[in-house]
């Protein structure tokens, strides 16, 4: 029978997020397509350099490595062609990835693929891609390609995923009351409709199947994942949030409700392997100390326009 994608955490992961592609890249919006294909073949016995997603990656696939089996299953979603993929994985056999599929397009668009694979996360570097995700439903990211990233040389004992909440984990209809009527009008919405739940965000089935794994582990002294929600929300309209989650039946392990405090130090503090963001402006600055990804909005759905 053929293999069901649906049972595992199908994580979908562009080459430029897993390996640290900058260079080559560069030579493809300088110099073209040609020219990337030629320095790769020519180059394809070169193992490639960790990238912003690699630690989170190779943490994931270890959950393989217990008694319930296969739980994770990794995908290469790449525009490389056929001809270009075998640096990536030569690389991958490299460093010991129990990555063994790949769609491979061409230049194509992956977003159609990305369903075919049963895809739970889609983090590429490429926006397009992630945007198209993202209006297809499926939870993605357009990962930060700088250098922070977890110590390549410790191992992740325990994946710690950080989420905002509006229109990330919850949907954008605050953030909208928010950039249009103010923080005053926001709070009072939110405390008027504490015991309502939000409608669910571009995130939130992917961290109903993290809180999946996470219950098969619950006995466990250890346990893989933790998560944690750092959001910009303060009281009253922290009480919504809580209750939305509750409604939902899964559980945040942390949660911080900063009222406008930066996010980074918080993360750093945390230990995050990724966080997932729907503005540049908190993003970018923890890209400095933490993996993390713009969540973009789904188009027509951007409270700022």
């Amino acid at each position: 029978m053929p293999y069901d994608l649906s049972k595992p955490l199908v994580i979908g992961i562009s080459s430029r997020a897993l390996f640290n592609l900058e260079q080559e890249n560069k030579i493809f919006e300088e110099q073209g397509v040609e020219a990337y294909e030629a320095y790769q073949v020519a180059h394809e016995n070169e193992i490639l350099q960790k990238g912003a997603a690699f630690q989170l990656i190779k943490a994931f696939l270890e959950l393989n490595n217990t008694e319930f089996g296969r739980l994770v299953e990794v995908i290469i979603m790449s525009r490389n062609n056929a001809n270009t993929c075998l640096r990536i994985f030569n690389s991958i056999q490299h460093y010991g990835l129990d990555i063994t599929r790949a769609a491979l397009t061409s230049g194509a668009e992956i977003a159609p693929y990305l369903k075919a694979f049963k895809t739970d996360l889609f983090l590429s570097a490429n926006s397009d891609d992630v945007q198209s995700a993202i209006n297809d439903g499926i939870a993605a990211g357009r990962i930060l390609t700088g250098e922070a990233h977890a110590d390549p040389k410790q191992k992740i004992d325990q994946i710690r995923i950080a989420f905002d909440g509006d229109a990330v984990l919850f949907s954008a209809e605050s953030e909208k009351i928010f950039q249009k009527n103010g923080i005053q009008a926001f709070e009072e919405h939110e405390k008027a409709n504490a015991n309502t739940p939000m409608a669910k965000g571009p995130f939130a089935n992917f961290l109903t199947k993290l809180s999946y794994v996470q219950q098969m582990f619950k006995e466990k002294d250890i346990q893989p994942i933790r998560t944690a929600l750092v959001t910009s929300r303060n009281a009253p309209a922290h009480e919504r949030a809580v209750k939305t989650l509750r409604n939902w039946g899964v559980s945040i392990n942390e949660a911080f409700f900063l009222g406008g405090v930066s996010k980074t130090e918080v993360l750093a503090a945390f230990g995050a392997h990724i966080f997932f963001d729907d503005q540049d402006i908190h993003t970018e600055p923890a890209s400095a100390v933490v993996p993390a990804a713009t969540v973009p909005y789904r188009d027509g759905d951007n409270p700022k326009e």
